[in-house]
């Protein structure tokens, strides 16, 4: 059996390369530390490591299951081996007014982030930055909230490598245990 955590989120990781071309990784390894403070762990050795700590940003968005094709090549190709994988991913991105880094177009949520330090021991690498803005496209809002349904979010599942939406509510945090501690 394989230890894992169930659903792992897929966060597509987008920065620019030396040359002002746009890289993306697929990462599963992150997530909030606080409010406005993210983790990714991710090694050294990636491409995007690199970019984030010469450019000082990075963007996260969040894969949908429109995308999930896309989201798994970013996971499939390395930018230290092919610097166009962007490119040839077919997707589009403009630069983010607000920090160094690429705003993929077709990703309805984008969290944009400015570098602040990294993290290692004898277990992992971890990049962390602050949370600086996020869009959201209207499409995938309900009541000025992110409707999950909407999103289309997906999911890895690290047991069988699948990737699974994330939708359909069922149950209300904070509240539906009170049933239980009220009793």
């Amino acid at each position: 059996m394989t230890e894992a955590i169930f659903p792992m989120p897929v966060l597509m990781i987008a920065t620019y390369n030396e040359d002002d071309s746009v890289d993306v990784m697929n990462a599963a390894w992150g997530t909030m530390l606080e409010r406005d403070l993210v983790l990714l762990n991710l090694s050294d050795s990636h491409k995007t490591v690199k970019n984030i700590k010469s450019r000082k940003a990075f963007t996260i968005s969040i894969a949908d299951a429109k995308h999930v094709k896309e989201a798994d090549y970013f996971g499939v190709v390395s930018g230290n081996s092919d610097f166009r994988k962007f490119e040839k991913s077919g997707l589009t991105a403009y630069k983010s007014t607000v920090v160094d880094a690429p705003v993929i177009n077709e990703f309805p949520i984008c969290i944009e982030c400015e570098y602040l330090t990294s993290q290692s021991d004898d277990y992992s690498y971890g990049i962390i930055g602050k949370v600086v803005n996020v869009s959201v496209e209207e499409n995938v809002m309900t009541d000025n909230k992110v409707d999950i349904n909407k999103l289309d979010a997906i999911a890895f599942d690290p047991y069988t490598h699948g990737y699974y939406k994330v939708s359909d509510r069922v149950g209300n945090a904070f509240k539906d245990g009170f049933e239980i501690k009220n009793k």
